[in-house]
């Protein structure tokens, strides 16, 4: 029972060749029933979760949480599975059905075949590709398409502008992301997410903590949670791209967003924290699954403290972080790991880790140093507004006249 997964899947194999099924459709039958498998866990995670959060966040906000549905409120996820469900259906005038309906199953499907990559085990997982590094990104901008089309379809200018905001948001801090994944394959020589986890004899997290940190803050903007929740932005534009979603199809969108959450941090703990390595994981696989959900989750409940912690930030904002400092900055550690990679290949193992470690801290000393800077200068502009002058021409008495320095008491 080191192996319960394979141990069911050679079980049906004997029954299934036993009855004289080609082994051709002996694969296909077995592939099946490994992705409702898999799809039906991650769908009943997905409930949990609602709970998990709804918990965490009254703990954050010194509030109770559910407690009245079974005992610590555990029901409650059922309960609202339930209003969802006999809530009526609108579909807006004008809009267009089909793509209207599509959508929100694209936002949860999409989430859900990034778990076919995801190795929960050494010997667990949907499918080791030795390029599961391309399929993540390619299977991630799906979703993003999802949202553009539900903000579209929908025949409203509020969801149509979260629509854009996501176009601006999403696509742009892709590439922070990536280029920090691109450094877990230079470490590990691999774009095969299982080898990359059996690679980290010491965690990335020590020997590219820059990356690390790159991966987190795309990761939760590409999620679009707080503070980078701009797609959505209810107190701005009633609630985005979903506004004209009602019942399970905006339970839909809702689930995603928590399962992709999830998803993150299982690939957080993947890249960065070996994943399901641990002690006792190559030898009882069902341990490497307890050691991988911990991690995921732990990063779970990091994703929801920055969430409930920060204010969101102004789109233009967003978008100055993201191209005027992140992807810099993570080019700039993608150079320096390609860089000590081959000068300390070579060496032995500790001083390849310590080299590594020493080059990221510096990066981050060098980009705390750019950072103070920036916000030092800040800081001094607004605290000398006399010399903010008035942009625009004053009318007075019908005619115009020309703008008054703040000091004069034009100011803005």
């Amino acid at each position: 029972m080191s192996d319960p997964v394979n141990l069911i899947a050679n079980w049906l194999m004997t029954i299934l060749t036993n009855w004289g099924v080609p082994p051709s459709w002996i694969t296909v039958i077995l592939s099946a029933i490994g992705v409702v498998a898999l799809a039906s866990v991650v769908l009943i995670l997905d409930i949990f979760l609602v709970w998990v959060e709804r918990k965490i966040v009254a703990r954050f906000q010194d509030r109770l949480g559910p407690n009245r549905l079974g005992p610590f409120g555990l029901f409650q996820p059922i309960a609202d599975v339930i209003k969802l469900l006999i809530k009526e259906d609108i579909t807006p005038d004008n809009a267009d059905k089909f793509l209207f309906n599509l959508s929100p199953i694209i936002a949860l499907a999409t989430v859900i075949m990034l778990w076919a990559v995801v190795p929960l085990a050494p010997t667990i997982f949907g499918s080791d590709i030795n390029v599961g590094v391309l399929y993540i990104i390619a299977i991630g901008s799906i979703g993003t398409l999802g949202i553009i089309i539900a903000g579209w379809a929908s025949n409203n200018k509020f969801a149509l502008i979260g629509a854009f905001r996501t176009v601006a948001q999403m696509v742009s801090y892709e590439v922070p992301m990536v280029v920090s994944i691109l450094i877990t394959v230079i470490l590990s020589r691999s774009m095969g997410i299982n080898t990359i986890v059996q690679s980290q004899t010491v965690w990335y997290i020590i020997l590219a903590p820059v990356a690390a940190i790159i991966f987190l803050i795309s990761s939760q903007a590409e999620l679009g949670r707080a503070p980078f929740d701009i797609s959505e932005a209810e107190s701005e534009i009633v609630a985005g791209f979903h506004i004209e979603y009602t019942g399970m199809k905006f339970g839909l969108f809702y689930a995603g967003e928590l399962l992709h959450a999830l998803t993150l941090g299982g690939f957080f703990a993947s890249f960065f924290l070996g994943g399901w390595r641990g002690w006792g994981a190559e030898t009882y696989p069902i341990l490497g699954v307890v050691y991988f959900f911990i991690k995921a989750f732990f990063m779970y409940w990091v994703i929801m403290w920055i969430k409930y912690s920060f204010p969101r930030v102004r789109i233009d904002q967003m978008l100055n972080l993201n191209w005027k400092f992140l992807t810099p900055l993570a080019l700039a550690a993608l150079i320096l790991t390609a860089l000590l990679d081959k000068l300390f290949q070579n060496s032995s193992h500790s001083i390849y880790v310590l080299a590594m470690f020493v080059g990221n801290l510096i990066l981050l000393y060098i980009a705390y140093l750019i950072i103070g800077s920036y916000a030092r200068a800040e800081r001094k502009r607004v605290a000398d507004p006399d010399k903010i002058q008035v942009s625009f021409p004053v009318k007075s008495s019908g005619s115009l006249v020309e703008p008054r320095s703040s000091s004069e008491g034009a100011s803005v």
